[in-house]
């Protein structure tokens, strides 16, 4: 759950101002591409989608439920969903290889992939990065959602990551860091991919894990656990609140 609200203000920017990408498209050959590689964050892309007309919206009252197209990993029985992640470290390989197919069949759509801070821990990540740089894929667009907790602590206490921007750059990645959840400074940077010609574009965006619920903000304890009853109703009115 607060994995989802970390990432709401990218999900919004990229499916309702980025993504060339329709209900009407969503087999058009042509169409952007956007892997959610922190799969555990589905429930999020699953509204997204919902509003942007995918699917109705009544049917997130099907999520996690035994037999349902909404699954608790995204999965892509559900309309718009375009891989079906959940192992962490495997969203941004998939990427990279949509976006070879891409420039070896000429095509000229972008695959966008959006991944934690947390799977950054994983090689296979690293991996992808130095085969997308080898490969020039600027088609190819990284969103790290940098909440700075993965599922047991604090990154820089499991296994820090800084200079993570370096990092990216040193893989041969053009790399632009920003407020995650400044919906402006976030279409901005968005707007300009590729960074530059040549090269894979990584969007580092420093977010909050929970964002909006004043008890889940940064707080270990919400990246697995759901809130119910009082705290359901309170996190909701939190929410409506602000909207």
């Amino acid at each position: 759950m607060a994995g989802s609200l970390s990432m709401a203000e990218l999900l919004a920017v990229l499916y309702a101002r980025i993504l060339r990408l329709t209900p009407e498209g969503v087999d058009d050959p042509d169409r952007d591409r956007l892997i959610l590689s922190k799969g555990h964050g589905c429930v999020g892309l699953y509204a997204v989608l919902a509003e942007c007309g995918f699917f109705p919206i009544d049917s997130l009252e099907s999520f996690y439920r035994d037999g349902a197209r909404l699954a608790g990993h995204v999965t892509c029985g559900a309309p718009g969903v375009e891989a079906s992640t959940g192992s962490l470290g495997h969203g941004l390989p998939i990427a990279a290889g949509t976006a070879l197919a891409a420039k070896r069949d000429r095509k000229t759509y972008r695959v966008f992939a959006l991944l934690s801070d947390g799977e950054c821990d994983e090689g296979s990540t690293w991996e992808a990065a130095m085969f997308a740089s080898h490969h020039r894929l600027d088609n190819l667009i990284a969103v790290v959602d940098y909440n700075k907790i993965q599922s047991l602590g604090r990154v820089e206490e499991i296994l820090d990551l800084e200079p993570l921007a370096a990092k990216w750059d040193s893989f041969g990645w053009s790399v632009r860091q920003v407020d995650g959840h400044d919906v402006e400074a976030v279409e901005e940077a968005l707007s300009r991919v590729p960074f530059e010609p040549g090269r894979p574009s990584c969007l580092i965006a420093h977010t909050v894990k929970g964002k909006g619920v004043s008890f889940m903000e940064n707080d270990v304890l919400w990246h697995y656990r759901w809130p119910q009853g009082e705290q359901y109703e309170a996190a909701l009115a939190e929410l409506e609140a602000q909207s």
